[in-house]
């Protein structure tokens, strides 16, 4: 069985986090979500919300998991027995950044990283650019699925 962590924020989930899970779930025969938990971090939406977010984006979908975790990703993938993590880049300097994270977690753990690079159409979106257009009142809503949604 292939197991995949596909770990993050999601402060929220975007249109292009749906897309590289979509497009990775022939790939496995589970995918995790896993929503890391950093203390030090200021997030605009709750956890629970995020949580909330994800599973009814993914409702139908029973080869997916939600989670949490707290501390270094590669201890929670070694937890769940996850072969792999999987990552979307939009940019090369997403690739720079993940690249270097890729080959440390490859050599603490084992674990291989997937990359899949974000559709044309939603790889100018980051849950940055989400979290700046809703402070601001602008339509966040074509950038997020439906699921997401302000009190």
């Amino acid at each position: 069985m292939k197991k995949a962590v596909f770990p993050g924020s999601f402060d929220p989930i975007t249109l292009g986090h749906q897309d590289i899970i979509l497009r990775a779930l022939p790939l496995f025969d589970e995918i995790i979500i896993a929503i890391g938990i950093n203390e030090a971090k200021k997030y605009m939406f709750t956890l629970e919300e995020r949580v909330d977010f994800i599973k009814e984006t993914f409702k139908n979908e029973p080869k997916i998991t939600v989670t949490t975790y707290i501390g270094l990703t590669i201890h929670y993938c070694k937890e769940v027995n996850a072969d792999y993590m999987l990552r979307g880049l939009r940019n090369p300097a997403d690739f720079e950044f993940e690249k270097a994270i890729a080959q440390t977690n490859r050599k603490l753990s084992g674990i291989d990283t997937l990359f899949l690079l974000t559709s044309a159409e939603t790889s100018y979106i980051s849950s940055s650019i989400v979290r700046d257009v809703l402070r601001n009142g602008g339509d966040f809503t074509i950038l997020v699925p439906d699921s997401v949604r302000v009190k």
